[in-house]
């Protein structure tokens, strides 16, 4: 009983210290973390976490149905993609030809109106705003200074940044983006409190605009800089711009740091796979919706090209635009698509007029030239069904 109380009370002493230690340094959204991580049995976040957050409504118009094609789901996923698909866990997928849905399936209870998180192709619906605002002439061009917009950034090596850098993934910016250290950029502003005061601890420490490198607060800076710009919350303007725009069917959800706080700009929008597939079309009709060029053609051409960019090895880049993803190539054809963490895809094949939408979660490992191993068997099972 004696070495049980000693423990007990050791036990108490270590926690007492550590919660301090949290507390001194600030840290307490590790309090959440933990909450909804380790002591619900997992070691991260679930697709449907936006609601533990305060979330700002992005507001649909008048929606649009998309028209289903005389040969929707007329074929089968072959035994290897089925079972592919669901080891990963797959919770939707989508595939629109010519404009009209020609295969879906939905898994594990969910449908065609289920709310889930984009992750980080929300770092994509950010760009899209990006070109908004420069149609609108809200900012320059891309090559206009951070500093413009964010004081923060008028001086020293920060003063050298441009919107382009944040864009293409180069700021050389101090972000430690780390999926398993909990204390490093991507844990504490997914689960902490003041995006703003947390993002602004980093500084640019390399020359920016020469080095690809992925960093989530690259793409949190550019919703402060919208904001700025726009004199709009970012979901706001997201919903005037573009979801009201473009024949969406549902409300979305953007996730914020506090109550009618800050939009989790590098991730956090939840919607459904039917409205995501309409911001492919978006960029696969060059930013046009309904006769309306709602983002430049211009603007959309140079998001889905390569930035003149390397890697930390030198290679030059041939993978990354504005914030799209880009396979060169692939089976003949040049694909780009937006990803999130868990294998959340929008997938635009231009030649084929087909948009593929993947949601799920979870996703396999990145594997050549830094695209995740799984998005090949959405790819191929649309193409190898419905690529004729």
């Amino acid at each position: 009983m004696k070495v049980l109380k000693k423990v007990g009370k050791w036990f108490l002493i270590i926690l007492v210290i550590i919660n301090l230690a949290i507390i001194v340094a600030g840290k307490t959204y590790l309090y959440k973390g933990v909450a909804n991580t380790y002591l619900k049995g997992r070691s991260g976040p679930t697709i449907e976490e936006y609601k533990i957050f305060s979330n700002r409504e992005v507001n649909a118009g008048k929606p649009k149905e998309w028209a289903v094609s005389k040969l929707n789901n007329s074929k089968k996923l072959s035994p290897e993609n089925e079972k592919e698909f669901k080891d990963m866990q797959t919770i939707a997928y989508l595939v629109i030809k010519d404009d009209s849905i020609i295969h879906e399936q939905y898994w594990d209870g969910f449908g065609e109106n289920s709310i889930t998180n984009s992750f980080s192709m929300a770092k994509t619906f950010v760009s899209i705003l990006v070109g908004a605002a420069i149609d609108e002439g809200k900012i320059k061009s891309v090559d206009e200074p951070v500093g413009d917009f964010l004081p923060e950034f008028k001086e020293g090596y920060n003063a050298k940044l441009k919107i382009k850098d944040l864009l293409t993934m180069s700021s050389g910016i101090n972000f430690d983006e780390d999926y398993v250290n909990p204390f490093a950029y991507p844990a504490a502003a997914y689960y902490g409190s003041d995006l703003k005061k947390l993002t602004y601890k980093y500084k640019v420490t390399e020359e920016p605009g020469k080095t690809f490198k992925y960093l989530s607060g690259n793409s949190e800076l550019l919703g402060f800089i919208i904001e700025k710009a726009t004199g709009k919350k970012l979901g706001d303007y997201m919903s005037e711009k573009i979801w009201k725009q473009i024949g969406t069917k549902n409300k979305a959800y953007w996730s914020l740091d506090h109550e009618d706080g800050m939009e989790k700009a590098y991730c956090c929008f939840n919607s459904n796979a039917r409205d995501f597939a309409r911001l492919g079309k978006l960029y696969l009709d060059s930013g046009k919706c309904d006769g309306k060029q709602l983002i430049s053609v211009d603007y959309v051409l140079n998001s889905i090209k390569p930035a003149d960019l390397v890697d930390d090895d030198g290679n030059k880049n041939n993978k990354y635009g504005y914030a799209w993803w880009l396979i060169p190539n692939y089976k003949g054809h040049n694909i780009f698509y937006a990803r999130g963490i868990l294998g959340q895809y929008i997938v635009c094949i231009p030649d084929k007029k087909m948009i593929v939408v993947r949601l799920g979660k979870k996703r396999e490992k990145r594997k050549d030239n830094n695209h995740p191993t799984d998005l090949y068997f959405y790819l191929d099972a649309a193409l190898d069904m419905y690529g004729n």
